[in-house]
């Protein structure tokens, strides 16, 4: 097969596990597949993986000028390079990876982690919005092929460009989980600490609750977050202990007693997620707490692993929450529905539409 993907983000590539279950399949699939990530302050050393990687320094962090300068950047990274398939990862790169394959007419792809404009960080700025909504007006109608992490999203880009995109959801590798004894009944929230996840109500409910909350990750809500918790004198409650590696994270997760999976209903894109952390709480063997959007519902439907919630008011998430800690038997259906429902929920299943996807496109 022998075909060359080239993927473009700009998260930091050691923890972005989506991207190396992608790469990973791809490449075990016979192509050689390359990806290009952004190197930060906080970076760590890049660890072996099934294929190429290469990070593009970058002299701003964030906001308007990085995002200017990444793409530039980008763009002449990519420009004497050798690819049979460029793939942008959100609108972030979109623009790059569309100039390019139109100069060297190459074969491209979107690959859409959500509706990136009705972010709540976006949405609730008119003037960033406007900017993002018309990069996206542009780049996306030429993009015909295209994938997302669920159908909603998917018809929300068949509504808005006429676009068919596929949907590849970004569940966890099936692995044998570990034998942990759990010491302390402590709450877990895994994952970007962004805008519109709910920490304005979620922090003060610890105020109510008999346990730790541990937060793992970092965002552009983190100080704000921080702030909260000396705000409600929560030093001893609330525990952020940063980015994990992937498998340090896994680990961690699996010694959790309850996970966190909260969203605000502002902007289309929150209400109709699908976290990462929903299906690693999920293959952690552990319940969680989860807001009641379509989603989420409908695979809770089929065999409930989660408690949903429709109220998130800081009252309704420690009433909620403590529901959890002391009820032993609705604790134990959810786990044991957990350790069930991630048989067959798991990369190894889904990872199959993915290199049908991309085998499809060099037939």
């Amino acid at each position: 097969m022998n075909k060359r993907i080239l993927f473009t983000v700009t998260s930091d590539l050691s923890y972005d596990q989506r991207m190396n279950r992608i790469c990973t399949s791809l490449a075990n699939a016979g192509y050689t597949v390359t990806l290009v990530g952004r190197t930060l302050r906080s970076s760590i050393p890049l660890t072996g993986q099934p294929f190429k990687q290469k990070r593009i320094n970058c002299f701003f962090d964030k906001g308007k000028l990085f995002y200017a300068e990444y793409n530039i950047r980008l763009f002449f990274f990519l420009l004497p390079k050798k690819m049979d398939c460029l793939v942008a990862i959100d609108l972030d790169t979109i623009l790059p990876v569309y100039f390019i394959s139109r100069l060297k007419n190459k074969k491209r792809v979107y690959d859409a982690h959500e509706l990136f404009c009705e972010m709540k960080e976006i949405v609730t700025r008119p003037s960033i919005y406007n900017i993002w909504k018309k990069i996206e007006q542009f780049a996306v109608p030429k993009f015909t092929m295209g994938y997302t992490v669920n159908q909603p999203i998917a018809d929300e880009f068949k509504k808005m460009y006429a676009v068919n995109f596929e949907v590849i959801r970004n569940i966890p590798w099936l692995k044998t989980l570990m034998p942990f004894e759990k010491k302390e009944k402590f709450i877990l929230y895994q994952g970007a600490v962004n805008e519109g996840r709910s920490f304005e109500t979620l922090i003060p409910a610890f105020k109510d609750i008999d346990g730790r909350l541990i937060i793992c990750g970092d965002g552009n809500f983190l100080l704000q977050a921080k702030q909260l918790v000396a705000l409600h004198h929560l030093q001893d409650k609330i525990v952020f202990k940063g980015k994990l590696k992937p498998d340090e994270l896994s680990l961690f997760t699996q010694q959790a007693y309850i996970g966190i999976t909260l969203f605000e209903n502002t902007g289309l894109s929150n209400y109709l997620s699908l976290g990462n952390r929903f299906f690693d709480y999920l293959h952690a063997g552990i319940p969680q707490l989860c807001v009641d959007y379509p989603v989420y519902a409908a695979i809770n439907h089929q065999l409930p692993i989660a408690l949903l919630v429709t109220d998130i008011s800081a009252t309704n998430l420690a009433a909620q929450l403590n529901h959890l800690l002391t009820n032993d038997v609705l604790y134990h259906e959810l786990q044991q529905n957990c350790l069930c429902v991630r048989q067959t929920l798991n990369w190894q299943n889904e990872e199959k539409k993915l290199i049908a996807f991309y085998n499809h496109i060099f037939d």
